[in-house]
């Protein structure tokens, strides 16, 4: 009787850890998604002003990277919640975002500016990815994507250093 009783408790702390992770699994594809609209938003309000086409060709390249990195989480969120979209950048986000890039143009549209509003993005972008990476449990799937996430950053920062 008292090993039933146990096992009854074992059970329900297993149902309740599993739930957890679900959950946090849930959380973290939703904000890596966001970071990877929010990315392409960046991208897609930084290219209009860019005079160099190189420096649009790399942009474009990056953006499908975010893109590709965003299908893949919608993909793999549907396994955690089939009912959900993953969040995307918010409009208020967004139009922070917008003015913040147009404030920050006014006076210089110089490639090297440009670069440098992104690559100040990609940076946050990385910051929160090592958070996650570093302070939470997760399915290997999602571990996997993570790192994937910062790792397409990452690169993208080598990249657009030659435009600062």
């Amino acid at each position: 009787m008292v090993k039933f009783i146990g096992s009854i408790k074992f059970n329900l702390v297993v149902k309740i850890s599993l739930g957890d992770i679900m959950e946090e699994n849930i959380n973290i594809l939703d904000e890596l998604n966001k970071g990877a609209c929010m990315g392409m938003d960046s991208i897609d309000m930084i290219k209009n002003k860019v005079q160099n086409e190189d420096f649009k060709k790399t942009l474009d390249t990056i953006y499908k990277r975010y893109e590709e990195i965003s299908r893949k989480i919608n993909k793999l969120y549907y396994k955690y919640d089939r009912v959900d979209d993953p969040k995307e950048t918010s409009p208020i986000n967004k139009a922070m975002l917008w003015s913040g890039i147009e404030m920050k143009t006014i006076a210089d549209t110089s490639d090297s500016k440009l670069a440098e509003l992104l690559l100040n993005g990609i940076n946050m972008g990385i910051i929160e990815g090592r958070k996650i990476f570093n302070n939470k449990s997760m399915d290997i799937e999602v571990l996997d994507i993570t790192k994937e996430f910062i790792r397409m950053q990452e690169d993208s920062i080598d990249i657009l250093k030659q435009y600062l």
